[in-house]
């Protein structure tokens, strides 16, 4: 099995709470951009999306939070997208500190929303592969 799409990230000091480590909040910030970086490195474009007439939404979110990060640190945010035959796909990614230390698990739900309907395509998969230049980064 290949290793999963990931992206670096430096955490940046004004992302941290008065604790001293990365805000809660900021850790779906850094999910979004490693999709948004697979996405991008697969060949879709938010336009590719909108000319096709769909947008992806998020449906549901779990973050496992696992050690604290820090100003400074820096980590690896993995992506890995599954799909199954019905209208959602899964994606799982880790935000892991260069060192191996797992921060934080984060497992989402999302679909594709037909901009016009605006109710989930039946099959974003095939969204997915019609867009891509690299589905294969998609596991297709």
């Amino acid at each position: 099995m290949a290793e999963p799409f990931s992206v670096p990230v430096t955490v940046r000091g004004y992302e941290t709470d008065v604790q001293g480590h990365l805000n809660q909040s900021v850790y779906v910030n850094y999910a979004e951009h490693a999709r948004w970086s697979l996405l991008h490195a697969a060949g879709i474009t938010q336009q590719g999306l909108i000319s096709k007439g769909v947008g992806p939404v998020a449906l549901e979110t779990t973050i496992r939070y696992q050690r604290e990060l820090r100003a400074g640190d820096e980590v690896e945010v993995t992506c890995d997208f599954t799909f199954s035959e019905g209208k959602t796909f899964r994606m799982r990614q880790t935000i892991r500190k260069t060192d191996g230390t797992v921060a934080a698990e984060i497992t989402a739900v999302g679909g594709l929303m037909d901009l016009t309907a605006r109710k989930l395509v039946a099959d974003p998969k095939e969204y997915f592969r019609a867009l891509a230049s690299q589905p294969q980064l998609f596991g297709l």
